[in-house]
């Protein structure tokens, strides 16, 4: 029996909304430094890109630059916060999971693919019971390698049984194109994501505005697979 097409997804920006408590932590971090705070519509574009930039961008914007060696101490410190409050105000984002249990009832095989860290990823999931869903959760720090090497790709795909009829990546962000490119799969995005480009130029198979769109969207892009 061939299997089920692999959907694989990102999860900030994607799956959860998590914008509110990585800002939190990311205060936290510049109260202790003495730092005044910053605004979501500051840094809302650099959630993708991983704390560590998120830290350094704040501290740019703030004052003077993290001083060299600095950012390994404030990135524990954003970590040890952050894991105490990872779902005070992260929710799926509408449609996530009504669309995600239509799918597991159709026999969908699911995935995350993630450069959030592994330790952080997976509870975080398993707090906003997303878990259930999803064969395989990927975070950094699994593989030596993350998005966009296609390795890590195809780890879940792997984890997951194989590529069956297809594989497809669901994201909201360059990173999540250029996984999906070098994997050799196609890529869908969410518009309400934390790229800072606009995301029809980003060069995805198909850009859609809801979560409960992409039923229709994947069966078009693998042949009603």
């Amino acid at each position: 029996m061939t299997l089920t097409p692999a959907l694989i997804f990102d999860l900030d920006g994607t799956l959860v909304d998590t914008a509110p408590d990585l800002l939190a932590a990311l205060n936290a971090v510049l109260a202790q430094e003495g730092r005044r705070s910053v605004d979501l519509a500051d840094l809302r574009h650099l959630v993708g890109h991983g704390a560590r930039a998120m830290l350094a961008e704040a501290m740019r914007r703030t004052g003077e630059p993290a001083p060299d060696g600095s950012l390994p101490r404030l990135m524990d410190a954003f970590v040890a916060h952050y894991r105490d409050h990872l779902a005070d105000e992260s929710r799926p984002f509408p449609g996530v999971e009504t669309t995600l249990t239509a799918f597991a009832e159709k026999g969908a095989r699911m995935g995350v693919l993630t450069n959030k860290l592994q330790e952080l990823a997976a509870p975080l999931m398993a707090q906003l019971d997303l878990a259930r869903f999803f064969g395989a959760i990927h975070g950094a720090g699994r593989f030596s390698h993350t998005k966009p090497d296609a390795r890590v790709f195809h780890h879940v795909v792997d984890e997951l049984g194989g590529a069956g009829s297809g594989a497809i990546m669901i994201g909201d962000s360059t990173t999540d194109v250029a996984t999906a490119r070098a994997a050799g799969v196609p890529v869908v995005l969410l518009s309400y994501g934390y790229t800072p480009d606009p995301v029809e130029t980003l060069g995805a198979d198909a850009v859609i505005d809801a979560f409960d769109e992409l039923p229709g969207v994947i069966a078009r892009i693998l042949g009603g697979s």
